[in-house]
């Protein structure tokens, strides 16, 4: 009966070593838990004191060596410079360009013909027209008349033959003596030589025929001193609506 109350007492121990035990149990499984959270914490903060000391030293360099960041930008700057540009981009623009300057050229010369009173006619009858617009004696004349007078022609045929033109010339005269005549050749470039001659049978100061006492040698010399002693004179344009004028009133 002694030892039936002996083992009721030791009951009650056993449970509360029991419920220690398990007590003790879960502390330990709670400090694991918090110790295996507390790294994973631990290691986050470090992460972030590291990227903070990173961005500080960065900082901190780049006060020191401002040029590198200087440098950083131009290097950036020359490789977006030796990138090449798309052709394609670059040569569209071109072609649009050149191809309203042609059209713009175009239309220009197109109003220009239409425009240019001189249009239709030919440059040997532009020239004609300018001649004597700047060199006809008489502006007032009822036609203007070209003469062709090859070289080797004499320049007095009827008395003193004996001196003749170098080269092609042309005579412009008037319907009537009084109109006067200009006598020259072309050069080519803008630029006559005129001959200062009469017109035929005018020779000798409106006289058919020759003073009596002029010698050959005398009309010689004279005639010689006239091929020798040219005027080169400049055309200038003039008016295209007076050089119009003379034109219509040419008779070759």
């Amino acid at each position: 009966m002694k030892k039936l109350g002996k083992c009721w007492y030791s009951y009650p121990a056993l449970i509360l070593f029991v419920l220690v035990f398990a007590g003790c149990t879960s502390t330990n499984d709670d400090s694991k838990e918090a110790s295996l959270e507390t790294p994973t914490a631990s290691a986050s903060t470090s992460n972030q004191q590291d990227e903070a000391s990173e961005e500080k030293n960065l900082l901190d360099k780049s006060e020191d060596n401002p040029g590198s960041a200087a440098e950083s930008e131009i290097a950036a700057s020359n490789h977006s410079e030796e990138t090449p540009a798309d052709s394609s981009e670059t040569e569209e623009p071109n072609q649009s360009s050149e191809e309203t300057t042609t059209s713009e050229d175009s239309t220009d010369t197109y109003e220009n013909k239409v425009d240019d009173p001189l249009t239709g006619y030919s440059a040997e009858e532009i020239e004609y027209a300018r001649v004597w617009l700047q060199l006809g004696p008489n502006q007032q004349i009822d036609g203007l008349y070209v003469r062709h007078i090859p070289a080797g022609t004499p320049l007095e045929p009827d008395y003193f033959p004996v001196v003749s033109y170098p080269e092609d010339v042309v005579q412009l005269s008037g319907s009537r003596i009084v109109d006067g005549s200009v006598t020259y050749s072309s050069n080519g470039d803008g630029t006559i030589n005129v001959y200062n001659v009469p017109l035929p049978g005018r020779w000798f100061g409106g006289s058919p025929a020759p003073p009596e006492g002029l010698d050959e040698d005398t009309m010689r010399e004279d005639l010689e001193d006239i091929i020798n002693n040219t005027e080169h004179v400049y055309v200038n344009p003039g008016n295209d609506e007076a050089v119009k004028k003379f034109i219509d009133l040419i008779n070759k």
